[in-house]
């Protein structure tokens, strides 16, 4: 079976977060020392000083400078890295589920729980309604597609619909899937060759 995680992903992602805290932290201390100097003058100018316009102005682009680094960086950065970490924590954690399922195709990538993955569709055989069902394993985005081909029976393991571990099952030689007369045939026909 060929594992997808291990490890270093985990302590690589939470490094990764830390990092990026550890960044918003810095800036946020940056401007919250700006902002409480700025208070500071303001308060200790006299009453109706000139000066003073200028510090609310100083004041106001320090802040919306600060919020225009917030949202997208909040929004964007430290949540994608968390939703990320606390996937890789549901796997150490999380119920896995093991099957044999043959490969039909791949579907284009989406984001499920704030982590992009790319969708890998296989069939499930319904036995009550005797049909062939679909069913969507998501694949990690920042992993590699597994080397799937349509037709390929696949050993899974999953946890939810997340592939952790996947093993390609050999496909069956043609002379086992023939029937004995013509496995005889086609024998006689190469040894007289």
């Amino acid at each position: 079976m060929i594992k997808l995680y291990n490890d270093a992903d985990y302590l690589a992602a939470a490094k990764q977060k830390r990092k990026l805290f550890l960044i918003f932290w810095i800036v946020t201390a940056f401007v919250a020392a700006g902002f409480i100097a700025c208070v500071i003058c303001y308060l200790r100018l006299p009453y109706h000083d000139e000066r003073g316009n200028l510090i609310v102005a100083i004041t106001s682009v320090l802040m919306a400078l600060y919020l225009i680094f917030c949202f997208p960086y909040c929004d964007i950065c430290l949540k994608r890295v968390r939703r990320y970490c606390k996937m890789l924590a549901f796997i150490s954690d999380g119920l896995k589920e093991s099957a044999v399922l043959p490969f039909e195709d791949i579907e284009n990538w989406t984001t499920r729980d704030g982590v992009d993955v790319n969708v890998a569709v296989f069939g499930v055989r319904n036995i009550k309604r005797d049909e062939v069902m679909h069913r969507h394993i998501y694949i990690d985005g920042e992993k590699e597609f597994p080397p799937f081909q349509a037709g390929d029976m696949v050993r899974l393991v999953t946890q939810g619909n997340l592939l952790i571990e996947y093993e390609i099952l050999p496909r069956p030689e043609r002379t086992q899937a023939q029937p004995p007369e013509e496995r005889a045939f086609t024998d006689t026909q190469e040894t007289i060759q």
